[in-house]
């Protein structure tokens, strides 16, 4: 990933301290269709039996592969999800790389990091189990994802661009906010509603920047 005068470019949620070594590898035909059956499986069982309740082994026997194959590929249950997750992470990168205004270029700082943090929260609260799962499968997890790189590159961006203090540090609290924990714990032990905690994100933010809508 690289950053410029525009922001930064899009990454996925493969962890960021694995080497890229020259040319991408061509995944063969067999590895391909594993994989396709493994992450369709997975989903299946996430979606009807929730993401706590299923295991490798359940994923691996509705796949019909083998549980090293699994395990080789995955690494465990946070890097199933993270593999998952990347799609659905992929298609809010392409939006608010190159979609249309607020979300996209073209808008103020500060409502681009409003119509942001909208978006990221919609998105967690349509796979905040799975987003928890792949955020805490081990320490730090959250921190080593591409997905989280773009984030941070484009909230800090923005940030001091539209002049807030310590970007760096605004970057880093606000996405400790839309951390899946948070959130999860907002929603669920809190019982704030998704659109007055969004309501209340987006206010806090535009006090870093001292400014109102459209300005």
């Amino acid at each position: 990933m690289s950053s410029n005068r525009s922001g930064p470019k899009s990454a996925s949620s493969t962890p960021t301290e694995l080497p890229l070594l020259g040319a991408p590898v061509r995944e063969r035909a067999d590895a391909a269709r594993n994989r396709l059956r493994a992450l369709t499986a997975a989903e299946t069982l996430f979606t009807e039996h929730g993401v706590d309740a299923v295991t490798m082994d359940d994923v691996a026997a509705a796949a019909g592969v083998g549980k090293g194959t699994l395990y080789r590929r995955f690494g465990d249950k946070g890097g199933l999800a993270m593999a998952l997750l990347d799609e659905r992470e992929r298609e809010l990168q392409d939006r608010l790389l190159t979609g249309p205004p607020p979300l996209g270029p073209g808008a103020p700082p500060a409502d681009r990091l409003a119509a942001f943090t909208e978006a990221y929260l919609t998105f967690l609260t349509h796979h905040l189990d799975l987003v928890l799962l792949s955020e805490t499968a081990t320490t730090g997890a959250r921190f080593r994802t591409g997905a989280h790189t773009l984030w941070r590159r484009h909230c800090h961006h923005l940030l001091e661009t539209g002049g807030a203090p310590d970007p760096e540090i605004a970057a880093d609290v606000l996405l400790a906010a839309l951390s899946a924990d948070q959130v999860r714990h907002w929603l669920h032990d809190r019982e704030l509603a998704p659109t007055a905690l969004t309501k209340s994100l987006v206010a806090l933010l535009r006090t870093w920047l001292d400014t109102t809508p459209g300005t």
